[in-house]
């Protein structure tokens, strides 16, 4: 591998060597490491999303045969996940997010050498391995975290890898820009990608790195859609003929969701504290397998919507006649993400918000005795809100909604619900779940 890597330098330098305008030289040099990044992202996120979605098929098909076989898989799951990371790569725990946003913050001369712990290979194979068997035993999680800690992680290997000949990259940018790529792969949503670096990650000036950003994005996007195929994350769901009074119902479920999705966060903060107080393994697995057969029990007397991703219930939703849900199906959406994220295994939390924010939609929806297509619109605000409240990214949230089902027309509908939750999510919490996790990784790390 060595002998490889040193040959492809070689063959490296003598080609850009004969070119002769040192400028296009320069520019060339700095734009090739991200290339390669954003096309091994773009990869790595399609074949991730294929074994996480087959680990709930998997799940689904098992539970159809028996459905008391949930009883067996949930709790020897949560085990596994959180021993896996525990073992292997205790950074790979949780969303990757956090992860990311750390690493940005350590990617300083002091602390350069820290950020390995939180963004390598062995975190990669990790993150699929723990969050693949969390899933599959359902696990209330989603992918998208993990593919941004991944891509994190995969851009910096490669700068890792750059010979000292090399023209200088900033390795904060390099992260960064693996981040937005990697958002970018997981949800196909290019510009949700760019605006969630700039929101929620950087505190840089996007001048220094924009045409990185940009290109990265675009190239992983590509990458992912040359193997998957062109698609939408979601569909099209049908919105139109929604008169301007739609405004106040989106204004009340964003307020609705903001509070309860920081009220979510604040849990998670706690139940994560409340572990960290179990030193034993023994105590660990004893805490895991109640949360897995908390699990099991709802799935199998209550209803299954508490297993998985929720991106079935988004779809059940917006595309099938089967708009309204139960009151309480929020309640185990919540619930859900709350005992799996907080396991100690890998698995992020953006999916599931999102199908918290649409069930939280439906219900509304149902009380206000709204139209299919009103519906559709508050069940996209819901969507758009409560991922505001987890992540305090309110244009990010909106934008993701807006790719993900390519409704431009309800553009200011999702700003003002992604504008509506902010607002509200900090009359419970001043900082997101994000940032109170990320402080906790970088006290962690110093600590070791």
């Amino acid at each position: 591998m060595k002998r490889l890597l040193l040959y492809i330098r070689k063959v490296l330098k003598r080609s850009f060597d004969n070119i002769h305008n040192e400028r296009l030289k320069e520019n060339l040099l700095q734009a090739v490491p991200f290339w390669i990044g954003s096309i091994i992202t773009g990869i790595i996120a399609v074949l991730y999303a294929q074994i996480f979605a087959f680990g709930e098929h998997t799940l689904n098909k098992i539970l159809n045969w028996n459905l008391w076989m949930i009883f067996i898989i949930a709790p020897i799951g949560f085990v596994l996940s959180w021993w896996l990371v525990k073992k292997y790569a205790p950074f790979a725990k949780g969303s990757g997010i956090p992860q990311v946003m750390a690493a940005v913050e350590l990617a300083n001369p002091k602390d350069n050498h820290l950020i390995y712990k939180l963004l390598s290979l062995r975190i990669i194979i990790i993150k699929i391995l723990s969050s693949f068997v969390l899933v599959s035993s359902g696990g209330a999680i989603g992918r998208e975290g993990p593919t941004i800690q991944i891509a994190g992680s995969v851009f910096r290997k490669v700068y890792e890898l750059l010979p000292d000949w090399w023209p200088k990259i900033s390795k904060k940018n390099m992260i960064l820009t693996g981040a937005a790529a990697g958002l970018s792969a997981a949800f196909n949503t290019p510009l949700g990608g760019i605006v969630f670096a700039v929101e929620e990650l950087s505190k840089t000036h996007i001048n220094y790195f924009k045409t990185a950003l940009f290109t990265a994005v675009i190239i992983a996007g590509l990458t992912a859609q040359s193997f998957a195929g062109s698609y939408l994350y979601l569909g099209y769901p049908k919105t139109s003929d929604v008169t301007l009074w739609i405004m106040f119902p989106i204004i009340f479920v964003s307020g609705i969701s903001g509070i309860l999705s920081s009220q979510l966060s604040v849990a998670m903060l706690k139940i994560n504290r409340l572990k960290k107080k179990l030193k034993t393994d023994l105590s660990n697995i004893i805490f895991l397998v109640i949360c897995g057969l908390i699990v099991a029990t709802i799935a199998y007397f209550i209803n299954r919507d508490i297993l998985g991703s929720g991106k079935d219930i988004i779809e059940r939703v917006l595309f099938t006649d089967q708009k309204t849900e139960a009151w309480y199906v929020p309640i185990l959406r919540m619930l859900g993400p709350a005992l799996a994220f907080t396991s100690g295994g890998a698995g992020g939390i953006f999916a599931p918000a999102l199908s918290t924010g649409a069930t939280l939609g439906s219900v509304f929806a149902n009380v206000m005795n709204l139209t299919d297509n009103e519906t559709n619109v508050l069940i996209l605000a819901g969507m758009v809100s409560f991922l505001t409240g987890i992540t305090r990214a309110p244009f990010t949230s909106a934008i993701l909604v807006l790719e993900m089902t390519d409704r431009h027309s309800l553009i200011f509908h999702l700003m003002l619900a992604g504008m509506m939750s902010s607002i509200f999510s900090v009359l419970v919490s001043r900082n997101s779940l994000y940032e109170a996790l990320k402080v906790n990784f970088i006290s962690d790390i110093k600590r070791e």
